[in-house]
């Protein structure tokens, strides 16, 4: 099997102009992008909510960039190949211009992402215009914007209203206009998807949740192999049961364990039997 390339913006840039659907997906840890590499993901997102998925917080509020770190280091080991895109936690970008660029430099630097994400529309322009004249690809991040879920009315659909919506698609022009290599929109319409992605020029659009019209796909990692027991969203589509698999597992091994059927002698080492008496005779002295 040949090599797999590195994922460029090139690359992406290409699939978007041939029509060819660019696949994403979240991801937070070594083994998993392992896999994900392997099967031919384009695009991984280090999303910080890992708060929720990996960390156990009820929100992605909390997270730090230390934490962002931390997890997107070890998905690029895993996945040398993809285009990792690492994620602005909270508060990181939203006090200034300055800031927004720092940490996005961070991820770079720290952990050879090829790109960061911001949630916001407008009001986030000039934080998106900084970080793309700072040499460093940026995505914008539309529609349910997890870190402002308290403010959106919780996680919800948006953008069902023509004036919500009008709003969206003017959020999306503007970051486009401010430099943004391209824009996710979660939870919106899919007629809002579909008019964004026609009135992109130079921009991908990546939907999660948002409808077939985009120009990639986004899921969470956890939703689609039912490993954050918490929550099933809608929007995903469960591939396979790995968590009732996994708690399967787990309660096989606490029943064995339990009743001595585990471990067998093929589970365990032992010494040679003269080193075995040699040992003995070596604790009598």
């Amino acid at each position: 099997m040949s090599e797999r390339k590195k994922v460029s913006l090139p690359t992406l840039f290409t699939k978007k102009a041939s029509g060819e659907p660019i696949v994403m997906l979240t991801c937070y840890d070594y083994p998993t992008a392992s896999f994900q590499d392997e099967a031919g993901i384009d695009i991984i997102l280090v999303g910080d909510s890992l708060g929720m998925t990996m960390l156990g917080y009820e929100s992605t509020l909390p997270v730090t960039m230390d934490d962002m770190i931390r997890h997107a280091q070890a998905v690029r080991r895993g996945a040398p190949h993809v285009w990792l895109i690492g994620d602005m936690p909270y508060m990181t970008y939203q006090p200034s211009v300055e800031d927004a660029i720092r940490n996005a430099g961070r991820f770079m630097a720290e952990a050879a992402c090829d790109a960061v994400k911001l949630e916001g529309g407008a009001e986030m322009a000039d934080r998106v215009n900084g970080i793309a004249r700072s040499g460093i690809p940026v995505m914008g991040h539309l529609g349910l914007t997890p870190q402002s879920a308290s403010a959106l009315g919780g996680f919800r659909l948006q953008g069902k209203s023509a004036l919500q919506a009008k709003k969206i698609v003017d959020d999306a022009k503007a970051l486009e206009e401010a430099g943004a290599f391209a824009i996710l929109l979660e939870l919106v319409p899919e007629q809002v998807c579909r008019v964004i992605t026609e009135r992109a020029g130079d921009c991908i659009i990546i939907a999660l949740g948002s409808g077939l019209h985009a120009h990639g796909q986004l899921l969470i990692y956890h939703d689609m192999f039912g490993l954050y027991p918490k929550f099933k969203p809608r929007m995903a589509k469960v591939y396979a049961d790995a968590g009732n698999l996994i708690l399967d597992g787990l309660k096989q091994y606490v029943g064995e364990v339990a009743d001595r059927t585990f471990p067998q002698p093929e589970n365990w080492f032992e010494m040679q039997e003269d080193e075995y008496e040699e040992l003995k005779k070596l604790m009598e002295k």
